[in-house]
């Protein structure tokens, strides 16, 4: 699959899109954090682990999201990377799956949780602070399994974000995004619905403007020597208060790319 034939909905932003800066390595010596994202998150660390909080959407799709993965590469064994782990949730489901796991963030609040939480469960965790940007300078192709989830509308240059991890992946590994798209069903559904009717995030969660089309997202995975191979919708039934993945990505989705054969 291309960025050309990704399919994608009803895209109300301009030509470019978030973060399209032409350039996959984008600025190196500029760091791909946006602090107001920081702040908006950090003050969720100590809830990051309660089913019921602010943050009981991650809980529902994780086993979701988990399968996902399993689906396309062999979690149990494989050395496995998760961007923007947080509270380290995913990381925990993926070391708990036998791959020998790694969870990066550049907060502190939600990996001091991270680290507790595996302290307490017995998951074996490296967790650490960094920037995707920056590891991939001192580890390149180091992984099977990339994990960015829930994070490429939250920095400064999305593109820039998929080729690090494009870098980080060994070559041919898997890579695995997952975001939302930028239309007008998005905006009622995730940013009116979500936060400001249902209440299902906190508000202010999404940006319309950072939101990220599957065109956008594979004509970045190209430009990284990637090859997007599998994109998913994941759904939220508001009558039963679940999520499920099935066709359709004109809101949440989740891809899966495979990283170049070599380094590129």
């Amino acid at each position: 699959m291309t960025a050309s034939d990704t399919p994608d909905t009803g895209d109300t932003g301009g030509p470019g899109g978030p973060g399209d800066t032409g350039d996959p390595a984008g600025a190196p010596n500029v760091p791909n954090v946006d602090p107001a994202e920081i702040d908006k998150f950090d003050p969720l660390a100590s809830r990051w682990w309660d089913p019921q909080g602010e943050l009981k959407p991650l809980h529902q799709v994780n086993p979701l999201r988990l399968d996902f993965i399993a689906k396309h590469a062999n979690i149990a064994g494989a050395r496995a990377l998760d961007v923007g782990c947080g509270g380290g949730i995913l990381t925990e489901a993926l070391a708990q799956r036998g791959a020998e796991a790694t969870g990066i963030d550049a907060s502190a609040a939600p990996l001091e949780v991270a680290r507790l939480h595996a302290l307490e469960s017995g998951a074996q965790v490296d967790y650490r602070r960094i920037t995707a940007e920056e590891l991939a300078a001192q580890r390149r192709g180091d992984w099977d399994i990339v994990c960015c989830l829930e994070l490429l509308e939250h920095v400064p240059d999305p593109a820039r974000l998929v080729a690090a991890c494009a870098n980080l992946a060994r070559p041919g590994g898997a890579l695995f995004f997952s975001t939302l798209n930028r239309n007008p069903k998005a905006f009622l559904l995730a940013i009116v619905g979500a936060e400001y009717v249902l209440g299902l995030l906190p508000r202010g969660t999404h940006r319309y403007e950072k939101l990220i089309r599957p065109s956008e997202l594979g004509r970045w995975c190209e430009r990284a020597g990637a090859t997007v191979r599998d994109l998913t919708g994941l759904h939220y039934n508001p009558l039963r208060d679940s999520f499920a993945l099935g066709p359709g990505v004109d809101v949440n989705y989740i891809a899966y790319a495979t990283a170049a054969d070599a380094a590129v």
